[in-house]
C-alpha cells in the first residue's frame, strides 16, 4: 500500500508540475493578461509578431532549439557532401573509364565473330554504333558531375538549390493554406524567404517557421480564450466555478493540441532534410543505367516520402482550422451568442465578422473594445484597467439593457458544449480529416513522433524510479 501510494504521489507531482510549466509557457507568450482582443492586429501585437511576420511571433516551442539543430544538420551535411563528392567524382570516372573500356572490347569482339568467315580485307569493324552509346552515357556522366562538383552549380551551391526547390514549396503551401483558413493572413504575413543565406539549410527555417507560426497563432488564440474565461471569472466580472473550470480546460486542450502538432511538423521536415542529405546518392546514381535501376526503389521511396510530406502539412493545416472553427461555434454561441460571427473570448479569426448585431450586441462590443484599448500599452494589456474601464462602463450598459453582460455566466453551458463538439471532433472528424488524403507507400521515418517519444521516456524516469521503490517496499513488507 505505501508503495501504491508512492507512485500516486510520484504521477499527481509530475503531471501538475507539467501541466504548471505548460499553461506558464502559454500564458507568457501572450503579452498581459489575456482578457479580449477585439482585433486581430492587437492579438498579433500580444504574441509578439514583429510588423505582422506570423513567423517571430511567441510560444513557440523549442524554435530557437531547433533552429539550432538546423544550422548544425546544415554543417553536417555540408561536410558529407564534400567528404564523399570527391570519391563519388572518382568513382564516376572510373566507373565511365571501365565502361568505355568494356563495351569498347565487346563491341570488337563481336565484330570480329561476325567477320570471322570473310576475307581479311573485307572485314570492317564499325565503331559508330559503340560511339552513340559511348556518348550517351558521358551526357549522363558529365550531367551528374556537373551537379555534383561543378564550379558554378556543383557541390554546396547544389545543396542549397535542392533545398530550396524541394522543402520551400510544400511548406509555403501548408503555411498559406493554414494563414489563409485561420484568417490569420488578414492582419499577418509571412517572410518565406531564407533565414541566413549562409547557412545550408537556411531554405527550410523561413517556410519551417511560417508554418508553425500559423499553428502558434491559432493555439495561443484559443489559449487566450481559456485565459479570458479564467479572468472573467478570478476578477469577478462574471461566470463563476464552471466558468472559469471551462477556461483551464480550453487552455489545457490547446497546450496538448499544440504540443502535438508541433512534433508531426517537425517529423515533416526532417523527412525533407533526410532526402536533402541523401541527395548526393541519387545523383550518383543516374550516371549509369544498371546503377539507377537498383536504386529505382529507393528513389521510389524518396518520391513517396516528398508527396506524404505535402500530404501530412495540408491536414495538419486542415486539422487547426477544424479545432479552431469548433472552439470558435461554442464561444459564439455563449459568450455572448446566439452564433453571430462575435465572441468577446478569442480574437476574429476565420474571417469571421458581426452579423447585423442589434444595439445591445453592439453596446457589449463597444465595452471591451474600449477597454481593450485604454488597457493596452505596447502590447500588454493590464489586468486592473480593464477591470476598472470593464466595471464602469457595464454599469453604463446595463442601464440601458439589464442582464446585457449575463453571458459570462453561461461556463456549464459552455462546457457541456464543448465535451460534445470535441467528442465529435476526437471519435470522427480527425479520423476522417487524415482520410481525406491518404498517404503514398508505408512510411518508416518519424524523427518527430521519436523526439516526442524519447521525451517521454525521459520525462518518465521519476515514476520508473517509484514503481522500482514501490516494488521493492511491497516485496519487503511480503
Amino acid at each position: 500500500m505505501k508503495g501504491k501510494i508512492i507512485i500516486l504521489a510520484v504521477k499527481i507531482i509530475m503531471g501538475a508540475i507539467a501541466l504548471g510549466i505548460g499553461i506558464w509557457y502559454l500564458s507568457s507568450s501572450i503579452g498581459g493578461a489575456a482578457l479580449t482582443y477585439s482585433s486581430m492586429e492587437n492579438f498579433m501585437t500580444a504574441i509578439g509578431a514583429e510588423n505582422g511576420d506570423v513567423a517571430n511571433i511567441n510560444g513557440c516551442f523549442m524554435c530557437k532549439y531547433i533552429a539550432d539543430l538546423f544550422s548544425v544538420i546544415g554543417d553536417a551535411t555540408e561536410l558529407f557532401w564534400t567528404a564523399i563528392l570527391d570519391g563519388l567524382l572518382i568513382l564516376i570516372a572510373l566507373g565511365f573509364g571501365i565502361y568505355m573500356t568494356y563495351t569498347g572490347v565487346a563491341h570488337v569482339w563481336a565484330a570480329a565473330k561476325s567477320t570471322a568467315g570473310t576475307k581479311v580485307d573485307e572485314k570492317k569493324i564499325e565503331f559508330k554504333p559503340w560511339f552513340d552509346k559511348v556518348v550517351k552515357q558521358g551526357v549522363r556522366v558529365f550531367f551528374v558531375a556537373a551537379l555534383l562538383g561543378g564550379a558554378v552549380l556543383g557541390g554546396p551551391a547544389t545543396l542549397k538549390a535542392l533545398s530550396q526547390i524541394i522543402i520551400t514549396p510544400i511548406l509555403y503551401l501548408g503555411g498559406l493554406l493554414g494563414m489563409a483558413a485561420s484568417g490569420v493572413v488578414d492582419a499577418a504575413t509571412c517572410a518565406m524567404g531564407p533565414v541566413d543565406a549562409g547557412e545550408i539549410l537556411s531554405p527550410v527555417m523561413g517556410p519551417f517557421m511560417c508554418v508553425i507560426g500559423n499553428v502558434n497563432s491559432v493555439v495561443l488564440a484559443g489559449a487566450a480564450g481559456g485565459f479570458s474565461l479564467m479572468n472573467y471569472a478570478w476578477l469577478g466580472m462574471g461566470g463563476g466555478v464552471f466558468t472559469w473550470i471551462a477556461g483551464l480546460g480550453l487552455v489545457i486542450m490547446f497546450l496538448v493540441i499544440g504540443f502535438d502538432l508541433f512534433f508531426q511538423i517537425l517529423s515533416v521536415v526532417f523527412k525533407l532534410i533526410f532526402l536533402i542529405i541523401f541527395m548526393p546518392i541519387f545523383i550518383a546514381a543516374y550516371a549509369f543505367e544498371g546503377a539507377w535501376k537498383l536504386a529505382g526503389g529507393l528513389f521510389d521511396k524518396g518520391i513517396n516520402m516528398l508527396i506524404n510530406a505535402a500530404i501530412k502539412i495540408v491536414v495538419i493545416a486542415l486539422k487547426v482550422v477544424i479545432i479552431y472553427a469548433t472552439v470558435s461555434y461554442a464561444a459564439d454561441s455563449y459568450f455572448p451568442g446566439p452564433v453571430d460571427g462575435y465572441s468577446v473570448m478569442l480574437p476574429p479569426m476565420l474571417g469571421t465578422s458581426p452579423e447585423n448585431p442589434d444595439a445591445q450586441t453592439l453596446s457589449v462590443m463597444n465595452v471591451f473594445a474600449e477597454c481593450e484599448r485604454v488597457s493596452l500599452v505596447d502590447g500588454e494589456m493590464d489586468k486592473d484597467k480593464f477591470t476598472t474601464c470593464f466595471t464602469a462602463q457595464r454599469a453604463m450598459v446595463e442601464r440601458s439593457y439589464p442582464g446585457a453582460f449575463d453571458f459570462l455566466d453561461d461556463g456549464w453551458d459552455f462546457i457541456v458544449m464543448m465535451a460534445a463538439l470535441f467528442a465529435l471532433y476526437f471519435l470522427v472528424l480527425r479520423n476522417r480529416v487524415e482520410g481525406i488524403l491518404p498517404s503514398v507507400g508505408k512510411e518508416d521515418f518519424d524523427f518527430g513522433g521519436q523526439i516526442k517519444q524519447l521525451g517521454k521516456n525521459i520525462w518518465s524516469l521519476p515514476k520508473q524510479i517509484a514503481n522500482a521503490v514501490g516494488k521493492a517496499m511491497d516485496e519487503k513488507a511480503i
